[in-house]
C-alpha cells in the first residue's frame, strides 16, 4: 500500500513546520524519516498514526483518504521507543490485546500471538511480566504485537534508541527480517544514520521541516544533494571551492580551494557556495608532493584509536578534515603534530549549501 502527504501544512505556536509538504512511500517499503532532533520526522509519524492532524492537506493510503480517520480505524500497528506495554499483563496478554480488541476470538489470538512469539524467539516467555524481561525482549514483544494484528502500515518510532549498541545491530536484522517477510510498508523515524543505511529501502533526510534529499542508503551517502544531506550522513569533510579552474589533461576538473586544487570527475556545476563533500574514509596519507593537484598539506592535531579503525583531526588550509584508517593497513608512526599530506579521491561529489 502507497502511503501519501499531499500540501501538508502545520504550525506550533505561530511558527511553520511544513508548508506544502509532498511526500510518497512506495507499498511494501522500508522507509525512513533521517533527522535531527525538530525537523519533523516525528511529527510526520504521528500524522500517520492518526495522533496529529495537520493544518490543511490530505494524508493517503492508497487511494483512501485517511486524514481525518480516527487512530483505531486505521490499521496501522506502532513500536514505540519505550515499548509501551502493559505492566501488569503477561507477554503473550499484551500481545493478544490487539487482536482482542479486532473480535478475534480468544483461542485463534492466542494461537496467532504465541506463534507471532515463536518468530520473535520469545514464545517460551510467554507468561512472564514485562517488568522480568530486558530492555531487548520487551521490544521483541512489542514488534509481535504490532505484527501480529497483520497491519497495512508498520510504524517504528526509535524503536532501538534505548538499547546497547550490540543488542541494536541484532535487532535491526530482526526487525528487517520480519518486515521483508510480513511485506507490510514501513515507516521508520530515526535519527541515526547509521541504522538508516542498515536498514531503508529507502531514506528522506529532514532538516527544518524540509525534506532534502530522497534516495536509496547508497545514493544518499555517495551522492549527497545538499551540504547538510553530506554531513548528516556520514559526516563527509566539507570543504570551500574558490573557482574551477581549466580541465586537467586526463579531462577531470580541477577545483580551486583555499588549500590547493583539487581533481574530481563530478559534474555537479558549480556555483556560489559550493563544497566538495569528501567522507573521511576516502582520504588517503600518502609522501606524494603536496603541491601536485589532488593533493592538500596538513597538520595531526588529534589521534584516536577506535579498535578496527584510527580517527585522525587534520587540520588543513581548507579547515581540518577527518581521517579514518582500518588500525591494520595504516602507519603506526603517525602521531600528533606531524605535517602530513592527503590525497583526495577523484570521485568527491560537489555540493551546494542549502
Amino acid at each position: 500500500m502507497q502511503v501519501s502527504f499531499e500540501a501538508i501544512a502545520q504550525s506550533y505556536g505561530g511558527q511553520p513546520l511544513f508548508d506544502g509538504l509532498d511526500l510518497a512511500i512506495p507499498s511494501g517499503s522500508f522507509f525512513t524519516l533521517l533527522g535531527p532532533s525538530g525537523c519533523g520526522k516525528t511529527t510526520l509519524l504521528r500524522m500517520l498514526g492518526g495522533f496529529v492532524r495537520p493544518d490543511a492537506g490530505r494524508i493517503r493510503f492508497g487511494a483512501e483518504d485517511v486524514t481525518h480517520v480516527p487512530v483505531h480505524r486505521r490499521g496501522v500497528g506502532m513500536v514505540f521507543q519505550d515499548y509501551a506495554l502493559f505492566p501488569d499483563r503477561s507477554v503473550l496478554a499484551n500481545v493478544v490485546y490487539g487482536l482482542a480488541a479486532r473480535g478475534v476470538d480468544r483461542a485463534a489470538a492466542e494461537q496467532r500471538a504465541l506463534a507471532m512469539l515463536d518468530r520473535v524467539g520469545l514464545q517460551a516467555l510467554a507468561d512472564r511480566s514485562p517488568a522480568a524481561l530486558s530492555g531487548g525482549q520487551r521490544q521483541r514483544v512489542a514488534m509481535a504485537r504490532a505484527l501480529v494484528i497483520e497491519p497495512r502500515l508498520l510504524l517504528l518510532d526509535e524503536p532501538l534508541s534505548a538499547l546497547d549498541v550490540k543488542l541494536r545491530v541484532e535487532l535491526r536484522s530482526l526487525v528487517r527480517e520480519l518486515q521483508t517477510e510480513a511485506g507490510i510498508t514501513t515507516v521508520f523515524v530515526t535519527h541515526d544514520q547509521e541504522e538508516a543505511l542498515a536498514l531503508s529501502d529507502l531514506i528522506a533526510v529532514m532538516d527544518r521541516g524540509r525534506i532534502v534529499q530522497i534516495g536509496p542508503p547508497r545514493e544518499i551517502y555517495a551522492r549527497p544533494g545538499t551540504a547538510f544531506a553530506a554531513d548528516f550522513v556520514g559526516g563527509a569533510n566539507l570543504i570551500a571551492i574558490d573557482e574551477e579552474l581549466p580541465a586537467a589533461a586526463n579531462g577531470l576538473r580541477r577545483l580551486g580551494t583555499p588549500a590547493g586544487v583539487i581533481l574530481t570527475d563530478s559534474a555537479v556545476p558549480v556555483r556560489p557556495g559550493a563544497l566538495l563533500a569528501v567522507r573521511s574514509e576516502e582520504l588517503v596519507f600518502t609522501d606524494a608532493d603536496a603541491t601536485a593537484d589532488g593533493h592538500l598539506r596538513g597538520v595531526i592535531e588529534h589521534v584516536e584509536f577506535r579498535g578496527g579503525l584510527t580517527g585522525y583531526r587534520v587540520r588543513t588550509s581548507a579547515g581540518v578534515l577527518r581521517v579514518e584508517v582500518r588500525t591494520r593497513q595504516q602507519d603506526q608512526s603517525r602521531s600528533r603534530d606531524d605535517a602530513v599530506v592527503l590525497a583526495l579521491p577523484v570521485d568527491a561529489h560537489i555540493v551546494q549549501a542549502a
